[in-house]
Order: C-alpha cells, then structure tokens, then sequence
C-alpha cells in the first residue's frame, strides 16, 4: 500500500494558492483514476484506490500547512506504514515554474509542511517537488506561496497535473525515471516530423531576369 499526500491549506480562500499545488496534484489523481469519493478521516480529506495493482490512500492534510504531519502519522499508524511507503508533493520554491523532480529523503528547506513532516515521521519520504519558482528574497517568500497563482501560469501548470496523472502508475511501480518523463512529455512535447516539416518553407526560385528575347534565343541553343 502507498499513502500519496498532497500538501495546502483547506478552505477556498487559499485553493488557488502557490502553496496548494500538492492538493491539486492528488485531487487531478483521484478524478483521473477513479478514486473513491473524498471522506475526512485522520484531520484530512482522504481517496481510495488503485493504480496498477497497487492499493494507495491519497491524503490533504486539513489540519493547515504547519501542522501536516500530524495527519500524515496519524494515517501512517493507522495503515502500518513506513516512511518508505509515503510519498508527499509539494511546491518547491528551488524549481523554475513547471518544473518537477523526485527524490528521496533530505532536509525541509524551510518548508513547514515538510518540517512538520519531518518531526511526526523523519525524513525518510519520498518527494515529488512541483517548481513554483522563487520570489527573489527570503523576506518576499511567505507572501509568494500564499498568494494565488498568475493567470499566465496556467498552461504550464495544467501540463504538469496532467503529466503527473499520466505518469502516477509508473510512481506506484517504483519507477521514477518513467513518471519524471510523462511529465516532461505534457510540459515539453516533442515536435513531430510533420510539425516541423510543416514550418520549414521552401525557398523560392530565384526570378528570372532574362528578356524575352534573351528567353527565345536561349531556345534555340
């Protein structure tokens, strides 16, 4: 079994915030793949079902971004799970916007979800980081995760919840390199033969600057 938790803060006010994009990564996982109905259990809003063969819970934390962990053990207790069977997505403020990476234990980055994370379950978790990029200070970054995504960040953040969703089965099997590339697929597409053919134009002919009686003498050559 695997629990898959996305990270944000309940309530519509912050839905469309920086901060959320782990919430909406499990919620576009769910509604792709056929997940059980959303249910509150362990302080959380909790979806059943499966990708493969593999049975996953997939978790959003309500207890507020600070305090996520304690959702996260209490359901880790519940299950009998370990660390290594928990993967948590989350924003990344180190990643360029539309970027993605997956890596395995480490330290919070001053992340409260992950810092909560880290003192109820250590830091022994796997990670999917969503790049939402960086506001440029320290002091500017409490603001910039909390406040709403720009309306010209939408298409690259709907490429990448739609790589993350073609790609959670290869998640499931263990498999990171495959789910990292269905990703890359949505958010840079390759160009096909066809597309690119079809921008290359061809050259024109060069005109000819022959008169015409230069033109019919020519015939006769």
């Amino acid at each position: 079994m695997k629990l898959y938790v996305g990270l944000g803060n309940p309530g519509a006010k912050y839905a469309a915030n920086r901060h959320n994009i782990g919430y909406r990564a499990v919620e576009r996982v769910a509604g792709d793949h056929g997940f059980s109905p959303w249910k509150g259990k362990f302080q959380a809003a909790l979806s059943e079902g499966r990708l493969g063969g593999e049975k996953v819970i997939l978790l959003k934390p309500e207890t507020f971004m600070n305090l996520s962990g304690q959702s996260v053990g209490a359901a880790m207790r519940f299950y009998k799970l370990e660390p290594a069977d928990v993967t948590v997505f989350h924003d990344e403020l180190d990643l360029a916007p539309g970027k993605l990476r997956v890596k395995t234990g480490g330290g919070h980055a001053g992340h409260n979800g992950l810092r909560s994370l880290h003192q109820h379950i250590g830091p022994d978790y796997a990670r999917v980081r969503i790049g939402i990029g960086h506001p440029g200070h320290k002091d500017r970054v409490a603001g910039y995760v909390l406040h709403d995504f720009a309306r010209a960040d939408q298409g690259w953040i709907e490429d990448i919840l739609c790589g993350i969703s073609d790609g959670i089965g290869e998640l499931a099997k263990g498999d990171a390199s495959r789910f990292m590339n269905a990703v890359a697929l949505r958010v840079a597409p390759p160009r096909s033969s066809k597309t690119a053919s079809a921008k290359i134009k061809p050259k024109p002919e060069p005109e000819d600057q022959r008169s015409a009686m230069q033109k019919l003498l020519d015939k006769f050559r």
